[in-house]
């Protein structure tokens, strides 16, 4: 095996929620939205098409040519907006796999990525990406074989329906769950079933509980969920490292350093996803930021 193939490493691109969030006080966790990029058994794998996917196609510019597999986890604005920046996706030569749920009415991941970049939305058509772009649908409860990975999928509770996902490969499992709303009076079973045991779990964690329970304030039915829950889900499914993810775009360096003081207080496990931090899951779940 060469030493891609014989790795598992995980690169956040964008860890934000909502609104893209640059400025002086987001710079060391980062502003740009959803991208997360997985290198796996050989395969390069990428969850959302945020701001951060700008970010991940100008660093693979120097390695032309590109071959991907895009996964959505639905199609809400701050997932797919950096889609039609992916400078790679443009470029003949280069090839992506694009995966995504099919909404209510029959509405394709391809339709609602066309219809972004449709007039009077954006100046250039999805017809002009000169890259070889081949759209597949998932229903919940499919799953991808690429090789020797698999990607298995589940339902999220999520206005107008998300997409979890779990990459297995050999030993090893990663859970990418967002966009997520737990539930009051229990454990998500989709959720539990997806991150059974996990080296890592990415989780949707926008929001503090203080927030999410707040009198005046409350976000409640809002489809997000807390780091507080997301300990929980660890805890339950025995999982090694939790990444707290998805922040709120409000959340500035100084809320976030908060955050992961006391996430680790409760669960040792616990992370907050930087923009730029890559983890090395065949290697002991170590963790560095580059």
């Amino acid at each position: 095996m060469s030493k891609l193939e014989d790795q598992f490493t995980i690169h956040f691109w964008g860890v934000r929620g909502s609104i893209a969030c640059p400025g002086a006080a987001t710079v060391r966790y980062g502003g740009n939205t959803p991208c997360v990029e997985m290198l796996v058994g050989g395969y390069r794998l990428i969850f959302d098409a945020g701001t951060g996917i700008h970010v991940l196609g100008r660093s693979l510019l120097g390695d032309l040519p590109v071959s991907g597999h895009l996964f959505f986890s639905h199609s809400h604005w701050d997932h797919i907006q950096g889609f039609p920046f992916f400078s790679p996706a443009f470029m003949e030569g280069n090839e992506f796999d694009i995966y995504g749920g099919v909404i209510p009415h029959g509405v394709t991941i391809e339709h609602r990525l066309h219809d972004q970049m449709n007039q009077p939305n954006f100046p250039v058509p999805l017809q002009v990406m000169g890259a070889n772009l081949r759209f597949h649908n998932l229903d919940y409860g499919d799953t991808v074989n690429l090789g020797d990975v698999t990607i298995s999928t589940g339902a999220l509770n999520h206005p107008g329906g998300a997409m979890g996902y779990r990459v297995s490969w050999g030993d090893y499992a990663v859970a990418y769950i967002t966009d997520t709303e737990h539930f009051p009076d229990r454990l998500d079973r989709n959720v539990l079933e997806l991150v059974d045991r996990a080296d890592v779990l990415i989780y949707d964690s926008t929001y503090t509980d203080q927030e999410y329970y707040h009198p005046q304030t409350s976000k409640i039915g809002w489809g997000h969920s807390t780091w507080q829950e997301g300990v929980k889900i660890a805890q339950a499914a025995q999982v090694k490292k939790l990444v707290i993810f998805h922040h709120d775009p409000t959340h500035d360096d100084e809320f976030m350093d908060a955050i992961e003081i006391q996430s680790q207080q409760v669960f040792a496990g616990s992370i907050v996803a930087r923009e730029g931090m890559k983890i090395l899951v065949s290697e002991s779940v170590s963790i560095a930021n580059l």
